[in-house]
Order: structure tokens, then C-alpha cells, then sequence
């Protein structure tokens, strides 16, 4: 256990429990009991390698202090007057696309290069743009990574299976692993944020949740009336 513990990274025990670098304790106990849950040797879908590291990771997060930056600098520095800040979305930054901004009576069209992070730079006619992403409901960016929720059929969560998941940017091909499936968090290597300049491609983490309201699909429909007739 201790073996286990010790090769586990913040960024691995973060991305297991799926919490934030800036989670406070009751979401990280929170998070933990939901994994824990999941991976229950106990539980059909149970592991009990994973129900190990989800625990390492609790203890391994417990005991790391939690660095916030919720306070301004004591020096606030001056104004760059040909600097402005670009706030784009977070499918902007994934695919790239055109902005159309009013600066000092300019009309000013800028190309947006997919792969754009925070704080990039897009100087357009001598006006340096520094980008901001606009937060987004159920999709967020961690450095290269990009995290999204997805909604799946809830046989996917009990079976696995190849799956089309509903996301705030649209749907997103899987095959999601039973243990995936469990656990509720799929990594998706190279389908984050694009590389670009100095940055290398980013992952992409699909956190899985049930959608409701689905219906059966049409081949276990079929499958079901099948065996109803043969019974009769």
C-alpha cells in the first residue's frame, strides 16, 4: 500500500478522484466517497487495484496542502495601453475560429489559430490580445487537458461499450472500459486542447454521467419481442 501510494502523482490522485488542484476538504471527501463507492470490491463492477488507489489518492491529497489565489497582488501593475484582454469559449480555443472586436473606433477581425491556452498572445494590427477562457458548464480546461461531462446511456455505465457521449461541445466518440465505466471518468490521450507553439496536445478527461430519459435501443427491443415470441 505504501509502494502504491508513494508512486501516485498530485496530478494522477487529482485525475482519479476528479477534483480540482484547489479543492477544498469537503469536496475532496466528497469525491473520494464517490470513487471509493464505484470501485467497492464489494460492488459487481468492483476493483480492488482501483479501490486501493482511490484511497491512496485520498491520503495522498489529504496530506497536501491546498494553494489558493483568491487574493490580488500587494503591486498592481500599470496598464499596458496596447494590450487588452480577448475572452474567448472554450470551443473556440479547441477548434479556433474569428472574433470581430471595436478598438479605439477600429474594426478589427482576428483569426483565432485552433489551440489557443490562457494567457496566449494574438497580436492583430499592433494591439497585443491576451486570452482569457470563459467558463463553461460542464466543460473546463487544466493546462492542455480538457475536462468534459458527458451524458451516456446507462448501460454504458453498468456494461462499457462504444458510446457517442452528449457534451457542451458536442458529441465525443468512446469506448469506455468496464473499470472506466465504474469509476465514471474515461482519459482520452491527444484529444484535448491541440498542440500549438510550445504546447504539446492535451488529454482529453470525459467524466461519465447517466442521461435520462433514454429508451432501449432498437436491437435489444427487438431482442426482447424475439424472446417474448419464442416463449409463446
Amino acid at each position: 500500500m505504501t509502494a502504491r501510494q508513494s508512486a501516485l502523482t498530485l496530478s494522477a490522485a487529482r485525475a482519479l478522484l476528479g477534483v480540482a488542484a484547489d479543492a477544498d476538504e469537503r469536496e475532496l471527501r466528497k469525491a473520494y466517497r464517490e470513487a471509493a463507492k464505484r470501485a467497492h470490491p464489494d460492488r459487481p463492477t468492483g476493483d480492488a487495484a482501483l479501490f486501493r488507489d482511490v484511497l491512496a489518492a485520498y491520503r495522498l491529497l489529504q496530506d497536501t496542502p491546498v494553494v489558493r489565489h483568491h487574493f490580488p497582488p500587494a503591486v498592481t501593475p500599470p496598464p499596458i495601453a496596447d494590450r487588452v484582454f480577448l475572452e474567448i469559449d472554450i470551443a473556440t480555443a479547441l477548434s479556433g475560429g474569428a472574433e470581430e472586436l471595436a478598438i479605439d473606433g477600429r474594426r478589427l477581425r482576428l483569426k483565432l489559430p485552433a489551440g489557443l491556452r490562457e494567457g496566449d498572445k494574438v497580436r492583430v494590427e499592433g494591439v497585443c490580445f491576451e486570452v482569457r477562457l470563459r467558463a463553461q458548464d460542464g466543460a473546463m480546461v487544466r493546462g492542455d487537458d480538457l475536462w468534459l461531462t458527458g451524458k451516456v446511456d446507462p448501460r454504458v455505465l453498468a456494461e462499457g461499450g462504444r458510446v457517442d457521449a452528449d457534451t457542451p461541445l458536442g458529441p465525443r466518440p468512446a469506448w469506455i472500459s468496464t473499470k472506466a465505466a465504474a469509476r465514471g471518468l474515461v482519459r482520452l490521450p491527444g484529444q484535448g486542447l491541440p498542440a500549438r507553439a510550445n504546447h504539446k496536445a492535451g488529454d482529453l478527461f470525459l467524466r461519465l454521467e447517466a442521461s435520462e430519459g433514454r429508451g432501449e435501443s432498437p436491437a435489444r427491443s427487438l431482442l426482447k419481442r424475439f424472446a417474448a415470441a419464442w416463449a409463446a
